[in-house]
């Protein structure tokens, strides 16, 4: 059980970036071959945002990083049209099933709602169910990169 639980905005001078962006890299990299982990580290801290979007998030349980969540304008180059994202959601594995993902997307859904934002999207190939739980809607399931993934979308309250 943690006893403590901080989600903070992840900044450009973050000591935590390097391994925010290794994280990410690692568990989506594989979907963008054509981007190198050093693209991948620029463009995440181009997302580092004082407010609004773009931003990125750090969970730090009991002081350590544990997870990241991010709001970004585009995140699938298939539907600019869509806009803004929750987007690389991840929690290390042994810390999963504490609510840390379902914290991190809340502190995105309520970053996009305080800068005036009425809807967020995000696509995943296999986490529906929890996104369901929070509220989420299925938009449209297509094929993403060889991968078939749900579009999800959630109505925010004004």
């Amino acid at each position: 059980m943690i006893e403590t639980l901080e989600i903070r905005r992840l900044l450009p001078g973050s000591p935590h970036l390097l391994m925010v962006g290794k994280w990410q890299y690692e568990q989506w990299g594989s979907l963008y071959p054509e981007t190198s982990q050093e693209a991948w580290q620029e463009e995440l801290h181009r997302e580092c945002g004082a407010r609004g979007v773009p931003a990125v998030f750090l969970a730090l349980a009991e002081g350590r990083p544990v997870g990241t969540a991010s709001l970004v304008k585009a995140d699938m180059e298939v539907r600019r049209d869509l806009s803004p994202w929750l987007a690389s959601v991840f929690v290390l594995p042994e810390w999963r099933g504490q609510g840390i993902a379902s914290r991190l997307v809340r502190c995105v859904e309520g970053e996009a709602q305080e800068v005036g934002m009425t809807r967020l999207y995000l696509f995943t190939p296999d986490q529906q169910a929890l996104y369901r739980r929070l509220g989420w809607k299925d938009k449209e399931t297509l094929d993403y990169r060889g991968m078939s993934v749900t579009i999800m979308m959630r109505s925010l309250a004004t």
